[in-house]
């Protein structure tokens, strides 16, 4: 139950409710002959996009909602070095979000509605809180439930078109990388992951798209899609080097200090005397925790792209 408090507390402290009328800013780079232009949502004639979740997607609210939000790393630079005017918005990057990238124009039905990403941040402070595998995968039902709860109450405000991403790989993640940091080689999959975090965070997936399917026998009459974050990531991990990211910091932190993935828990981004790469558009990886803009955009295009408009049945 506690556990159901703090992610609906989530959404009712940080406002996070995200309405953007949003921007064509997708850059054409020589990598794109990897993938095809990508489609906008345009066709899907939404009116607007509406967004709860966290940190990824948080364009803002947390700095000025709280208190405390107001005196984090967030509300300074370098957070937003890359947006517009050198500015400082409370995003969780170098600059834009995957909210940003996603191109569209009261009424509900005309609206597409994204929930999420929710509940990894429950994983990810049971990790760093030292809780065993087994607790944490005991957590997996709760937040998930909690998560087809927060869509049904949506259903009820008159949503008919929904996304539901799912976890990152977790196990590739630079904060997470430094904490559970071994010698053990059999540990690591061949992108250099950690295999038990990841199973995790598939384990987890696997559930919410069980939920999903179930909540749609439900409703069949509400287009509710599962966003695959999951293999977006791998994939993006897979051909960065192509997209013109650093193959040698695909797993490094642009903004922090120290160790082998450039990130110290105790010495964060933001922090004095914490450096910046010279060039976040060749990371992956932000902060250790979030990601670059840069990442961000190439990740959209491929959830567009391959995930989430071929399951919209839009008419153009």
């Amino acid at each position: 139950m506690a556990l159901a408090i703090r992610v609906l507390d989530l959404l009712r402290v940080l406002s996070i409710v995200s309405f953007l009328v949003l921007l064509q800013f997708l850059q054409k780079t020589d990598a794109q002959v990897l993938i095809p232009e990508v489609p906008t949502l345009m066709k899907c004639k939404f009116e607007k996009i509406y967004q709860l979740g966290n940190s990824l997607s948080d364009t803002g609210n947390f700095i000025r909602e709280s208190l405390v939000g107001a005196f984090s790393p967030f509300a300074k630079l370098p957070y937003g070095e890359n947006f517009f005017q050198n500015k400082s918005t409370g995003r969780c990057s170098d600059g834009l979000l995957m909210i940003d990238f996603i191109e569209c124009s009261e009424d509900l039905k005309k609206a597409l509605f994204l929930v999420g990403e929710i509940g990894g941040n429950e994983f990810n402070y049971g990790l760093l809180q030292g809780k065993p595998m087994e607790e944490l995968r005991a957590m997996v039902h709760e937040v998930v439930q909690t998560i087809i709860n927060a869509v049904k109450t949506i259903i009820g405000f008159g949503a008919v078109r929904i996304v539901i991403p799912g976890n990152f790989p977790i196990g590739c993640i630079p904060n997470l990388l430094t904490t559970f940091l071994t010698n053990n080689s059999t540990a690591y999959d061949d992108n250099h992951c950690l295999k038990d975090l990841n199973d995790l965070a598939i384990l987890y997936n696997h559930h919410l798209q069980k939920a999903i399917q179930e909540l749609k026998k439900g409703h069949p009459n509400i287009t509710l899609v599962y966003g695959d974050y999951y293999n977006a990531y791998l994939w993006l991990l897979q051909n960065a080097a192509n997209l013109g990211f650093d193959k040698n910091s695909l797993q490094k932190a642009c903004c922090g200090i120290g160790g082998d993935y450039n990130y110290d828990l105790h010495n964060q981004c933001g922090a004095i005397g914490v450096p910046v790469c010279i060039d976040p558009s060749t990371y992956i990886s932000w902060d250790g925790a979030h990601l670059t803009q840069e990442a961000y955009s190439w990740l959209t295009r491929w959830l567009i792209d391959t995930n989430i408009l071929p399951q919209l049945n839009c008419q153009a």
